[in-house]
């Protein structure tokens, strides 16, 4: 059975007070990256750092503060759809390797 979120996040917001729980070494490995001492030493105090102050911002009193997807107002600015001049298709079709049928030929590349 799985922890609800909360619970998890909880936990990894504890981490900031005690990263020697966070194994640096254990997550590179699971990323596949290969991590010299001195950069999992580096990378472990910026992120008892980013959690520090998640927890910091964790203590914030936000009950009424309207959830948002976005800090400030976000619009589409579109375009009018309109037709308008392209480049011919035989000048396109000028730097195709192989075409047929007015399309461009690739090799297959899924089995």
């Amino acid at each position: 059975m799985r922890k609800p979120v909360a619970r998890r996040y909880d936990t990894f917001l504890n981490m900031a007070n005690d990263t020697n729980q966070f194994d640096v070494g254990y997550v590179a490995h699971l990323a596949r990256l290969h991590l010299s001492d001195s950069e999992k030493q580096k990378i472990s105090a910026q992120l008892k750092d980013t959690l520090a102050y998640v927890a910091k911002l964790n203590e914030l009193d936000v009950s009424k503060v309207e959830p948002t997807a976005h800090a400030t107002p976000l619009a589409n600015v579109l375009r009018r759809d309109e037709v308008r001049p392209s480049i011919d298709r035989a000048t396109i079709l000028k730097n195709a390797p192989e075409q047929a049928r007015d399309l461009f030929i690739v090799p297959k590349i899924v089995e």
